[in-house]
This record gives C-alpha cells, sequence and structure tokens, in this order.
C-alpha cells in the first residue's frame, strides 16, 4: 500500500505559499508587472496554465528571460488557448520561441487554423501558410499599399484633411499585407499624409464647431432637459423625510406595492393596454383565452420567477446566482420558483426547429466580426432552402460544424436597423447545469421572450435598454403562434458620487480599488447590507421614487434619510460613550431623581420608555468638548450649546430627557 501523505494547516499554508512565489518568478520572466501577475494568481486555472506553458518554453532552464514580445505571446497562449486545441500546445510554443511566430495577429491566425483543423497531424506547410511563418513583408511593399491607398483618396483627404479618418488606411493595409509590422505601416502612413497635406495648420488643430440640433437631434435635446429637469425636481438631499403615511394600519411599514402605488396601472390579463409594437395576430384570441384558462386570470396578487440567464457557458458562475437569490430573498421576496433558462434548452431547440420550417430562420456562415457595428453587409445565405438549413441547424447540434462556422439567425429587423440577430451560436464549452448535453447555445434575444412565454409571464419588467429590443421579442412570439407577453421599460435609477454600473464596478475590483461587491464603499446591495442599511429602507426609497422612464440621479442623502426613518420606527435606542469625558454636576439637588424615563422609540412614545440612571457624574464624547471662555463654570439649563453645537465653558448647555430636572 502507498503511504498517505498527511500534511499539517501550517505546512499546507507554507507549501501553497511556495507555489505561489514560485508561480510569480515565472510570470515575471515573461514581462509581467507585480500586479498583474498577482492578478493571474488569483485565477487558478487560468495560472496553472500559464505557468505550464512557460515551464514548457524554458525546456528546462529555469533561468531562461524573454523577451517583451515573446512574453506577451506565451502569456495569450495561456490564456486565451481553447481546450480543444490544448494538444497542439508545445507546437505553438515552440513556433514563439524560435521567432517565427512574432506577432498578436499571427499567433490568432495559428490558433484559428488550430481550431478548424484540431485533429492530429498538423498539416504543416497549411499552418505555417495560414499564419505568416516565413512571410517577409519589405519597406517597399508598404510604400507601395500606402501610395496606392493615399492616390485613391486623395480627394477626401484633400477635403477633410487631417481630420480624415486614418483608420480607414490602416485597415485596408491590414487587408493587403495582414503580416506586415503596423509600426512601420502607421509611420508610412503619417509621412504620406504629411507629404500630400504638409503640417498641420491652426485650422486643423481647433475643434469642430457644434451643429446646431434639428428634427430628431431637437428633440433628443429637449428630452435630456426634460430629464435633467427631472432629476432636480428629485433632489431631495435638503428635504426633511418623515415616516407620515409610511406606516400601514397595522402598525408596520407599507411595502414597497403600497408605497409605490403603481401597482393599478399595469394591465390586466388579456386586455388590449399594450405597449408600443404589440402584435395582433388572428390567432391572438385563441391564445390568449389558452393563457387566461392556464393562469386563472388573476389581475393582482400574482406569482413571480425569479430566473437565471444562463445561456452563455463561458460565463456563468454559481456565486452570482448564489448572491441574486440571497439579496430577493433579504430585501422580504420569497420568489414563486426559481428557473434557468437552461431548463428550457430542449423546448427552444424544438422551436428554433419550427421557426426554420416556417421560413423565419437560416443558416448564415458569416463570421462575428462581419456582422458586428451598423450596416454590415446582408447575409449571402439568407434565401437558402428550408431544408438545408435543417440538415445543418442538425449539423450544429452534432457537434459536426466548427466553433464560429456558422449561426442560426433570426429574419427580423431591431429598432436599431440591426438586421437578422443570431438567434444560437456554437460553443465548445461546458455548461455548468447542463455539462455536455448541447454544444449550441441560444443567446439572449432568442431566450428571454420565449422563456417569458413558457412560464406564462405577464409582466416582462427590464431596463429602458432593452427597449430596442422590444420589436423582437413581441416578433418572435408571433411568428411562432405562442402566447406573448408584454414588455415594460423603466428608467435605471442612478446616484450621485458613486458607481453603480456592473462592468465598472467589476474593473474596480479586478484593479484592486474595491475589495469586492459587498466593499462598504460600493452601494451595491450587498455593500449596504453590510453597512447595516436594513432591507425596508431599500424598498422604501424605491417605493419614494417610483417606477419612471426617465433615467434620474438622486443623492445618496435621500437613501440615508429613509435608512432613518425605517430605524427611527423599528430600532429600539440606547446610549454609549465611545471617547468618555468625565463631567461632574456641581450644584445637582440632593431630591434629584436618581433614575430618568426615556423613550424606547423617539419617535413614537407609546412603544414604551426605559429607565436610565443619573447622577451628580455623566460622561460625554470628548470631540463634544471644546476650552473656551475664561471662568472654569459649568452649568446645565435648556437649550445652552454655541453654534457649533459643542459643550464650552461659561456657555449653557441641556441633558436630553434630563432638562429641567437639574439646575
Amino acid at each position: 500500500m502507498k503511504k498517505l501523505l498527511n500534511l499539517s494547516a501550517p505546512r499546507m499554508r507554507k507549501l501553497a505559499g511556495n507555489m505561489a512565489t514560485d508561480k510569480m518568478k515565472l510570470f515575471t520572466s515573461i514581462g509581467l508587472s507585480d500586479q498583474k501577475a498577482k492578478e493571474t494568481l488569483k485565477n487558478d486555472a487560468v495560472s496553472q496554465n500559464l505557468a505550464d506553458v512557460i515551464v514548457e518554453a524554458q525546456k528546462g532552464n529555469q533561468d531562461a528571460v524573454f523577451s517583451r514580445t515573446t512574453g506577451n505571446l506565451l502569456y495569450h497562449v495561456g490564456t486565451r488557448m481553447k481546450a480543444q486545441i490544448l494538444a497542439h500546445r508545445p507546437t505553438l510554443i515552440q513556433y514563439i520561441t524560435e521567432a517565427k511566430i512574432a506577432s498578436e495577429t499571427q499567433l490568432n491566425a495559428a490558433m484559428d487554423y488550430l481550431l478548424h483543423n484540431p485533429k492530429p497531424p498538423i498539416a504543416i506547410k497549411d499552418f505555417e501558410t495560414s499564419c505568416g511563418v516565413g512571410a517577409v513583408v519589405s519597406p517597399e511593399d508598404i510604400e507601395r499599399v500606402v501610395e496606392g491607398l493615399i492616390k485613391k483618396y486623395k480627394d477626401q483627404l484633400n477635403e477633410k484633411r487631417y481630420r480624415f479618418n486614418m483608420g480607414l488606411l490602416m485597415g485596408e493595409v491590414r487587408k493587403e499585407l495582414p503580416w506586415a509590422d503596423f509600426k512601420a505601416v502607421k509611420y508610412e502612413i503619417d509621412m504620406a499624409v504629411l507629404d500630400l497635406l504638409g503640417p498641420k495648420t491652426e485650422q486643423d488643430m481647433k475643434p469642430l464647431p457644434k451643429q446646431k440640433a434639428s428634427g430628431g437631434n431637437a428633440k433628443k435635446e429637449a428630452k435630456e432637459k426634460s430629464n435633467k429637469r427631472t432629476e432636480a425636481d428629485l433632489d431631495l438631499s435638503n428635504v426633511k423625510i418623515t415616516t407620515d403615511g409610511l406606516i400601514g394600519p397595522d402598525g408596520k411599514l407599507k411595502s414597497f406595492l403600497e408605497m409605490a402605488g403603481e401597482s393599478q396601472k399595469f394591465h390586466k390579463p388579456g386586455e388590449n393596454y399594450k405597449t408600443d409594437g404589440y402584435v395582433i395576430t388572428s390567432n391572438t384570441h385563441e391564445i390568449l383565452k389558452k393563457h387566461l384558462k392556464e393562469t386563472g386570470g388573476q389581475s393582482l396578487n400574482g406569482i413571480t420567477y425569479l430566473r437565471y440567464d444562463d445561456t452563455n457557458p463561458e460565463k456563468e458562475e454559481e456565486k452570482f446566482f448564489v448572491g441574486i437569490k440571497d439579496m430577493v430573498e433579504w430585501l422580504g421576496y420569497t420568489p414563486y420558483k426559481i428557473t434557468h433558462s437552461s431548463d428550457y434548452f430542449q423546448e427552444l431547440y424544438d422551436l428554433a426547429v419550427e421557426m426554420i420550417k416556417r421560413d423565419h430562420a437560416y443558416i448564415c456562415h458569416q463570421r462575428s466580426d462581419e456582422i458586428k457595428g451598423y450596416n454590415p453587409p446582408p447575409s449571402p445565405w439568407r434565401n437558402r432552402p428550408i431544408s438545408e438549413s435543417l440538415t445543418l441547424f442538425e449539423d450544429m447540434k452534432k457537434g459536426k460544424i466548427d466553433e464560429g462556422d456558422a449561426t442560426l439567425r433570426m429574419k427580423t429587423t431591431l429598432e436599431d436597423g440591426k438586421q437578422d440577430p443570431v438567434a444560437y451560436r456554437i460553443k465548445f464549452t461546458r455548461h455548468h447545469r447542463s455539462k455536455d448535453a448541447w454544444c449550441i447555445y441560444p443567446t439572449y434575444d432568442y431566450t428571454h421572450c420565449l422563456c417569458d412565454s413558457i412560464e406564462n409571464i405577464t409582466h416582462s419588467l427590464c431596463t429602458k435598454e432593452f427597449q430596442a429590443r422590444r420589436s423582437s421579442y413581441y416578433w418572435l412570439c408571433n411568428v411562432l403562434d405562442l402566447y406573448c407577453p408584454v414588455q415594460w421599460e423603466y428608467g435605471r435609477l442612478a446616484l450621485n458620487y458613486t458607481v453603480v454600473s456592473k462592468r465598472k464596478i467589476g474593473k474596480l475590483i479586478s484593479e484592486k480599488i474595491v475589495r469586492s461587491w459587498d466593499d462598504p464603499r460600493l452601494f451595491t446591495l450587498t455593500a449596504l447590507r453590510r453597512r447595516g442599511f436594513p432591507p425596508e429602507a431599500i424598498n422604501m426609497f424605491c417605493g419614494k421614487v417610483g417606477v419612471t422612464m426617465s433615467q434620474v440621479t438622486l443623492d445618496p442623502t435621500m437613501l440615508e434619510a429613509c435608512v432613518r426613518d425605517v430605524l427611527n420606527v423599528t430600532a429600539p435606542r440606547a446610549m454609549a460613550v465611545l471617547e468618555p469625558l468625565k463631567v461632574k454636576i456641581l450644584n445637582l439637588p440632593s431630591n434629584a431623581p436618581r433614575e430618568i424615563s426615556v423613550p424606547n422609540f423617539p419617535a413614537d412614545e407609546k412603544k414604551g420608555f426605559h429607565k436610565v440612571p443619573f447622577s451628580d457624574v455623566i460622561y460625554i464624547e470628548q470631540n463634544d468638548f471644546r476650552e473656551l471662555g475664561v471662568f472654569k463654570i459649568f452649568k446645565f439649563v435648556l437649550f445652552g450649546k454655541d453654534s457649533k453645537d459643542s459643550l464650552v465653558f461659561n456657555r449653557t448647555v441641556s441633558l436630553k430627557e434630563a432638562s429641567g430636572k437639574d439646575s
């Protein structure tokens, strides 16, 4: 039998520390800064992959030092390489260390080739051709291509001068000379433009004049002004907020819906009060009839689903799922059911097949970079035969088509003009719930509305940036003859002096400016809970602001005022002196009471009192005392603090709850 290795906790910590030190040394050997190396260490999988890559590149020489270019390329191999081509990692490392692959463009081309040809052995000649190994681009080649482009765009350059988009020239050079040194390309373009236009003039340096708003722009400016007025109207930082009207007949704080007063404004199931774009078809009546039968046709007091959109297997993390559920329950809401989009993968696939059969979707082979941005070229496969799309979609499901080589696109146009959004894409990545059952995954645009329909949702609420997707939401449900919920949008709520964007907070965490999502300096729900904010205060704050389409920015003092209001009716009062200063009352009468009654809740004396001992010796906070005046006399009477609200010599002050009981 093999002897088991039994390590104590201190020994294991020491061993882990040594391993981290070794990895730090490896990471800095390829040119990573100490900060970047420490960040990389936090991801166990990435740091281990990168360490393996560096060790392999060292070839037994632990003191090997790599150039900055080689180090960057090795870093990309360790952090970007897909799992399905890991078997080819030694080949890539060899080409990098031998300087046959010397740029990120070449490395990306090499990994793309391997993704399309993952089975060994590698066809070396094709591989080297695809990633430019041995390709030599001379200065004369660069000069020739740039000269041709300058002639092509000469009129536009003369007209716009240095305001011309030079990135357009760089892009065209990249197409013709993909393996060129782009520092040399940029230098050549700069010299050619300087030769054509001469040095920059004062006119070239001036900022562009602002154009007068007209038509849609005027409307947009008016809307922005309206929003600003809304923000100003909602700035309640100097307004005293009370609990008047916030306590229900049962003596408890009212719910969010009672405070917001918005519940009655939503449509009732089956009514024709719809948001813009809702489509009525010949089947709508029957579909709604079936929906009402299944849901019971309730108008209020319905149920709420908590559904996680887990359609991207590369970005799902269990801690976010747990955190969202935790915060929802902390706010006082218990979902009727917790679901995941992945629960409906089979239904979504079946509906996609039906959509192809109805000629509302097709398989497209354009790459992702070809359909990005505005006005991309139309797909040449839009009108391919239905039977061909069905066969290809089945091949996608079975893993016969490489990642990035095919997508399922819907035949519709979004409000922003984007044509044929993607419904399904290929990702050879293990899903945290469905495991390896699928290698094609639906997009949010495709999944959201269909899951709402499957779950018989009546009110689908989302923030305003999803308004551009409303038309595809309604279109998709109707072309498949499914029950179509109503999508409602509302404006985001922002706060001054803080960051609320998930993307921006994530960057603050990654750059070590804040510790985590619950850092008390943030205004995330977890951070507010850590600071001691009661959930009732969050609900009160949202109820007071209400639901609006406008983007509003409020001052945090309004939220803090809601916290005070909640604590006034929920937190019994207690007293503490953190930095005590002993005070002797010289003229306290001998018959003065030795106990004082203090209300448990200052705003509501009906909730009872508690006794506080009282004598000629009391304690105050040190920072509440300042030595001013000349007489060393100190007596207590009603309302005797100075203008700075501190106790001072030769001034009269009062003891709270004891006023009138002392002389």
